[in-house]
């Protein structure tokens, strides 16, 4: 064990600020970020967890999030098929209504406008989300049944086997989904069929119809097809893969002019807040321990040496600090995840947050590095 870790061990009070500070500096960037991009996923779950392997947008969509009419004509889709390693291609369809609960006795009224979210209720269908259960399936067969998620049962009202009104007409409550919350607007989940009872199925109308979602014979072809499928598209649509547009649709959030306020002044606070706090207590915990310096400088050990003790001193600080910050992540986590608020940390997040971390602890280590010159052996014999 190095003479640094071992003095972090036995002294570890001395470092306990450093660390807290290092793990709330990290916690305030991570937790905007997953709050942030749990949103994204929330909107886009259907699609995400579906069975799709590629996606065709409109041709100027730059992703789901903020891209304006992403719908495509009605003749694209048999053009898809034309494909032979397509096997399914189905329009992934949305809108909104406003509901109306149904209370019992002395219940409160609910009256709120929600999100409208179709699904394929057949076996296999590629707009049928793989995590859906069976008895979820079954559930949404029977014309006006919706399913919502558990987290908006208390916002709409309802409850499972309710019945409310969706623009007037009369929908059931006829199953619980668990894992699509969505914290912008309570969602109901419904059939194309039921959609187009409710009157909410605008393609006939409009000759136009929402994303197409594609299944393929075998999904590892999903990047070759989709390029196959941009380079006749003659400009009339645009294919992704389902992990591309995924990404693009957190990066389009992210690049929220707001967002990215929020997120820059969240770094610069946490840079600030963690390099202060960090640098003044190892500049302490070294004055502290100056005299065992100093005696190590009188054994022989080179100056050079006892920076490098420092260095390393504060490279283990910015460690601890990095896992104090993953358990105060997860806590937020389940408590937003209790609360209704699905929370997603994409990988460059963590990267660029662990890399900010490591950084301010190392850079503190430098700034106590002056502190040594006090180290003097002859201060021993006072």
């Amino acid at each position: 064990m190095s003479l640094a870790l071992a003095t972090l061990i036995y002294e570890w009070r001395r470092y306990m600020a450093a660390v807290i500070a290092l793990a709330f500096s990290g916690l305030l960037i991570l937790a905007q970020v997953g709050m942030f991009s749990g949103i994204v996923q929330s909107v886009t779950a259907t699609i995400d967890r579906s069975r799709a392997d590629v996606l065709i947008l409109a041709p100027k969509a730059e992703g789901l999030i903020n891209s304006g009419n992403v719908g495509l004509p009605r003749r694209i889709q048999p053009q898809i098929y034309m494909h032979p390693e397509v096997v399914e291609v189905a329009s992934f369809e949305g809108g909104g209504g406003m509901w109306m609960n149904q209370p019992k006795d002395d219940g409160r009224r609910v009256t709120q406008f929600v999100a409208v979210r179709m699904v394929d209720p057949r076996p296999g269908a590629v707009t049928l989300p793989t995590d859906y259960p069976e008895s979820v399936r079954l559930a949404l067969l029977e014309p006006y049944a919706v399913a919502v998620d558990e987290t908006a049962l208390k916002r709409l009202g309802v409850q499972l086997g309710d019945s409310a009104t969706l623009n007037g007409k009369t929908v059931k409550i006829r199953a619980v989904l668990t894992g699509y919350a969505d914290i912008n607007q309570a969602t109901v989940v419904m059939s194309r069929d039921s959609m187009r009872l409710l009157g909410m199925n605008q393609t006939s109308a409009t000759g136009r119809t929402g994303p197409l979602m594609v299944s393929l014979k075998d999904p590892s072809k999903a990047q070759l097809v989709r390029d196959q499928l941009n380079a006749q598209a003659g400009g009339a649509y645009r294919a992704w893969t389902r992990p591309e547009l995924a990404e693009a649709n957190e990066k389009a959030l992210m690049s929220e002019q707001i967002i990215g306020v929020m997120l820059g002044f969240s770094v610069f606070l946490g840079f600030l807040i963690g390099l202060g706090i960090t640098s003044q207590t190892l500049r302490g915990a070294i004055l502290a321990n100056i005299k065992e310096f100093a005696s190590l400088r009188a054994l022989g050990v080179s100056m050079p040496s006892l920076r490098l003790v420092v260095l390393e001193l504060s490279f283990w600080v910015g460690v601890v600090g990095l896992a104090a910050t993953g358990l105060f992540t997860a806590a937020v986590t389940l408590l937003g995840r209790s609360a209704g608020l699905p929370m997603n940390y994409p990988p460059t997040a963590v990267i660029g947050v662990t890399i900010l971390l490591l950084a301010i602890s190392l850079v503190s280590g430098l700034m106590a590095l002056g502190i040594l010159k006090k180290s003097q052996p002859a201060d021993l014999l006072r």
